[in-house]
């Protein structure tokens, strides 16, 4: 491996060549942790120019996990290969929104990389514990129609190595015992009904894995507020954490965000429909003709998605409080989605 993976084996001299300038051009940086991911390390690096240098006054470096079990899981799922191959070859001109990418680098081992991405301050990340809206969804609901109309039935999904690597057996292995991990963590946490929720899954895990859905684009895979940065009037945001991409309905991103974002069942239950109808008309504008019925039945299991989610990630990254009150709200919310929904009846 030739490149660095962390901010302290970064030169000021191969950072400004990587940001275009001359070696000279930077004097320094210090460096800040930023975000709350738990499967990469996320920091921002203030730049030191010298006089007259025409570059960014700062940038977002993102590395490999602190973490081996992070850093574990995510060789085995292709997390770190999806994220850079995401940056180094479609998200350039593709008109979704999501940060620039001055550099992406991974070695062969799929896991040591590097991702020097344009720092898009003074946006702030969403507050999954805190939720949002509706109201505030709605450039979340605009950002990921431009996502999905990227490759709506697309032939480039199948010629993709990357995208196309859904580690579909990986996690038919691994899902019942983490379930069964879950459950015992969140036991005094979690509702009877949202535990057993998670039985159903397993009960349905070939169908639910197997399930063709009615269209097939590039999901994000983990569209959740955490994974959002927002501009300060909220009218603005940019999608981020491209570690889950896969092929698959773009309503299942969809219900996975709603599900997850929500706070109160009653609220979230009157929002799916037009969470849903705002997303078609997204669709509509960006050229794609979606089939809405078709698409209505992904969304309702979709909401599974959320779930699935929260056991398989909170089993398989570093533990830590904040973390773990995530995790039971990301179950939690998308639970009483499915539940109302009747997403299981639909497998």
């Amino acid at each position: 491996m030739s490149f660095p993976t962390s901010p302290e084996a970064m030169s000021p001299a191969w950072l400004a060549g990587k940001l275009g300038q001359e070696a000279t051009a930077l004097h320094g940086f210090t460096v800040a942790k930023v975000g709350t991911g738990q499967m990469c390390d996320s920091f921002r690096l203030t730049l030191d120019w010298a006089d007259g240098v025409d570059a960014p006054a700062s940038v977002i470096a993102k590395c490999p996990s602190h973490d081996p079990a992070s850093r574990h899981i995510a060789k085995i799922t292709g997390t770190y290969v999806k994220e850079v191959s995401w940056y180094r070859e479609l998200a350039a001109g593709s008109g979704v929104a999501a940060p620039g990418c001055h550099h992406a680098e991974i070695a062969d081992d799929d896991v040591d990389f590097i991702l020097i991405l344009s720092d898009l301050a003074p946006a702030r990340q969403g507050d999954q514990l805190a939720g949002l809206g509706l109201a505030g969804l709605a450039p979340c609901i605009e950002a990921a129609a431009g996502l999905h109309a990227l490759l709506w039935n697309d032939q480039r999904l199948d010629t993709l190595p990357w995208l196309a690597r859904d580690n579909g057996d990986v996690i038919r292995s691994l899902f019942p015992q983490l379930y069964a991990g879950f459950r015992e963590r969140y036991a005094t946490r979690l509702a009877p009904e949202v535990l057993d929720l998670g039985a159903g899954i397993v009960d349905r895990l070939d169908a639910y894995l197997s399930r063709q859905t009615s269209a097939r684009t590039i999901v994000h895979g983990d569209l959740r507020i955490d994974n959002i940065l927002f501009a300060p009037d909220g009218e603005r945001c940019w999608l981020v954490d491209w570690q889950t991409l896969g092929r698959g309905s773009g309503a299942t991103d969809l219900a996975y965000l709603v599900g997850t974002s929500i706070a109160d069942p009653f609220e979230r239950a009157a929002a799916d429909r037009p969470a849903f109808d705002h997303w078609i008309a997204a669709l509509r504008t960006r050229g794609i003709a979606p089939d809405a019925a078709a698409l209505w039945t992904d969304y309702r299991v979709g909401a599974l998605s959320g779930y699935f989610m929260a056991v398989f990630a909170s089993m398989n990254v570093e533990r830590t409080a904040r973390g773990d009150e995530m995790f039971a709200v990301m179950a939690e919310r998308p639970a009483r989605q499915a539940l109302a929904l009747g997403s299981l009846e639909l497998l």
